[in-house]
Order: structure tokens, then C-alpha cells, then sequence
């Protein structure tokens, strides 16, 4: 039995400085990706992924096109030495951006444009909160959410696991809803640092901005199945993808619907591609059963290169 394998791609948080560095060092590939998206965008997008400063790199503008660069960097650095083509892909919230790239649906040139469009508009929504909510007892959240939105509109963000949720909102209702969760039993409530309530009603004029680049935008049809947030649904073609994009900016994130759904499909093997381990984190508690790889540098993808090519042999 073959393995059956699908790659992911993390979205805002995940960023570090110094990040994807390895990689531009000691794959051509990668460096010819940092070297695209300096031109293509018009900034230095390889000086803020390598070296900040972090106040840079956290800012909505440079986050999203510098996790994007990066993630595809590695994605075209694993691609160089291994070949391999997924079952189907994801990405989480901007992660999305880079799925679509890995499937054919965009070119590079296309997908860096794409990305610093939709982190423009998102950044220049202001006001509101987030948080994140660890471990909520069942029938709870909901409960908290409808007894909070009376102080103001509150909404959920991300269904990222069975054991943590993202809310979002007015920054009174969020953090109500947060003190109603403590009550009721959630282990942890930890409000994020982001410039806006990303996901939520708040980001409907980005959206509906996003439509209209998204109109002149040059999509294919997916080489293989996109699984996209908003409706955990895989997707192939241009116009789905078209309609879907700018609805992705203000909709929840199906995660955890996004990854039973390709286990489902028989996906066993996760590759998360790009920088940290969130979303590895994330697959294993949604089911510990299947297997996880991460890469985010020149030891992670030898290592990861290692164990493919060591389980693909056995089986």
C-alpha cells in the first residue's frame, strides 16, 4: 500500500525571522523564488524574511507575501530533490495562497500579486480582536458566543482542531466571550496580536474589494484536489476558486472539517510545508492516527526526504 500523502501550508503566525534563509542558501530553486518575489512585489521580501526586524515582518503587509515566498521556496526546494505529487493540498487562511500555487492554479508572479493584494486591503481594517480558545467544553461555545453579542458582534475565526477554536470580533465582545469560556471550562484564553478581526463581517469591504482584482486575475484548473476554507470542499476549478478567494477573507476556516475531509478521501501522510510545526500540531489532534512531516529548512526536508524514501521502500 502506497503512502497517500497531502501537502499543507501554514498561514499568519507562523512567520520567524530568519526564516526560509537555509533554504536560499542551499537550494537554487529556493533563492530563485526569493529573488521573483523581490522583483515581482517591488520590496525586499528576502531582507525581511532573513532579517527583520520582527516589527517588520509582523506587519499584515509583509507577513502574508513573506509566509507565501518562504512556504513556496521550500515547496520548490522539496520538489528539486523528491518527486512526489500529493493526493490533494490546503493551505490555512493565506496558506490558502500557496495550495492553490502547488495545484497549478496560479503561477508565481500571479500568486505574489494575488497575496500582497488580499494583505493590503486586509490591513486596512482596523479595530477588533482575536483569540484563541483552547480545549472549550462541548455545547459551550456557542452559548458564550450568543450570551456575548450583546455587548457586540463576535464570531468564530477558526475551527483549527477539536481542542482549539479562534474567535473574533469587536474587541469588548471577544473579550467577553473569552471570560464566559473561562467560566464554563476552557483551558486557555489567549488573545493574538493582529492589527483586525481577520475573518469576520468586519473584513466584507476587503472582500468585496478582493472580488473585483479577483475578476482580471489568470486561474487554471487545479491539477488536483484544493481543499479550501471556507467550505472544507475540493476544489478544481478556475471559477470556484474565483468565487471562493474573496469570501476566504471574511469566512470562518474549516480546518478541522478541511483535514477529516482529505483523511477521508484516504490522505494518511501530511506534509506541512513552510515555516514552523502549527499545523502538524494541529492534524495530530484532530486524529493522532496519521503521519506528519514539516518542512521549514535544509534539515527538515533531508529528513523528511529520508523517511519517505525509507516507508515508500517498505511498503
Amino acid at each position: 500500500m502506497t503512502k497517500r500523502i497531502a501537502f499543507l501550508f501554514p498561514g499568519q503566525g507562523s512567520q520567524s525571522v530568519g526564516m526560509g534563509k537555509d533554504l536560499y542558501d542551499n537550494f537554487l530553486s529556493a533563492k530563485n523564488v526569493f529573488e521573483t518575489a523581490d522583483k515581482v512585489l517591488n520590496k525586499n521580501i528576502t531582507k525581511i524574511c532573513f532579517e527583520g526586524p520582527e516589527e517588520d515582518l509582523k506587519q499584515t503587509v509583509n507577513t502574508q507575501p513573506c509566509i507565501v515566498t518562504m512556504s513556496i521556496a521550500a515547496l520548490e526546494a522539496f520538489k528539486s530533490v523528491a518527486d512526489i505529487t500529493p493526493m490533494c493540498v490546503a493551505g490555512h487562511s493565506l496558506g490558502e495562497y500557496c495550495a492553490m500555487y502547488s495545484a497549478g492554479v496560479m503561477d508565481l508572479e500571479t500568486t505574489l500579486k494575488a497575496i500582497q493584494k488580499r494583505a493590503d486591503l486586509m490591513s486596512e481594517t482596523k479595530g477588533g480582536a482575536m483569540a484563541a480558545i483552547l480545549n472549550v467544553p462541548e455545547g459551550s461555545l456557542e452559548k458564550a458566543l450568543e450570551e456575548a453579542s450583546t455587548v457586540g458582534y463576535v464570531d468564530v475565526a477558526n475551527y483549527n482542531s477539536p481542542a482549539q477554536v479562534v474567535i473574533t470580533g469587536d474587541e469588548n465582545a471577544v473579550a467577553k466571550a473569552g471570560e464566559l469560556l473561562s467560566q464554563a471550562g476552557a483551558r486557555r484564553v489567549v488573545p493574538l496580536a493582529v492589527s483586525g478581526a481577520f475573518h469576520s463581517k468586519y473584513m466584507e469591504d476587503a472582500g468585496a474589494k478582493f472580488k473585483d482584482f479577483v475578476v482580471d486575475l489568470e486561474l487554471n484548473n487545479a491539477e488536483f484536489p484544493v481543499f479550501t476554507n471556507v467550505d472544507a470542499d475540493a476544489t478544481f476549478m478556475s471559477a470556484e476558486f474565483r468565487n471562493k478567494m474573496p469570501r476566504q477573507i471574511y469566512s470562518s476556516v474549516q480546518w478541522t472539517k478541511t483535514i477529516q475531509g482529505m483523511i477521508k478521501d484516504g490522505v494518511d501522510t501530511f506534509i506541512e510545508i513552510g515555516p514552523g510545526k502549527v499545523l502538524s500540531g494541529l492534524v495530530k489532534k484532530i486524529d493522532a492516527g496519521v503521519t506528519t512531516y514539516n518542512i521549514f529548512d535544509k534539515a527538515s526536508l533531508e529528513a523528511t526526504v529520508e523517511a519517505l524514501n525509507g516507508s515508500l521502500a517498505e511498503v
